[in-house]
């Protein structure tokens, strides 16, 4: 099994799949006011870098880094596919994630994720990695259905 992260271009076809169980996801349990996914073609940016893992070839997983001020940057678009979850995917994503925001010379990294029970996993995800919770960053305003969290890198 050949497990390889490289930056991607988000638009490409194959993608697909990954960005509409993205949405379906932010859409499951999340009033639309407070789903703050970016689209698709948003994360084509100078200030934003996208990632796809892929396992022999095929697309699993993704996530952005987006700066978002002088050495900050946020988490964007993390999303691992049902049928890969529990393989540590996204604990690689993340930490590829990471070491992209250090190499870009980013002190601080923030995430906006959702508060309700279907987002444990991912908000359990985080605080293992050292994030923790935080008040709104940036241009975000407090939310009950979002949870906010920051780590100094």
């Amino acid at each position: 099994m050949n497990i390889a992260i490289a930056p991607e271009d988000p638009r490409s076809p194959d993608l697909d799949l990954l960005f509409e169980r993205h949405t379906q996801a932010m859409h499951a349990d999340t009033p639309p006011e407070s789903i703050h996914m970016m689209p698709r073609t948003t994360l084509v940016s100078d200030s934003i870098g996208f990632f796809v893992l892929r396992i022999d070839g095929a697309a699993c997983a993704m996530g952005a880094l987006k700066q978002i001020g002088g050495s900050e940057g946020e988490l964007k678009s993390m999303h691992v596919l049902s049928e890969h979850r529990g393989a540590g995917l996204s604990r690689l994503m993340l930490a590829h994630l990471v070491d992209e925001a250090r190499a870009r010379g980013l002190t601080r990294l923030s995430l906006e994720t959702g508060a309700q029970a279907s987002f444990a996993a991912a908000r359990g995800l985080y605080a293992k990695a050292g994030f923790a919770e935080c008040p709104p960053f940036g241009s975000y305003a407090p939310d009950p259905n979002s949870v906010f969290m920051t780590i100094a890198i």
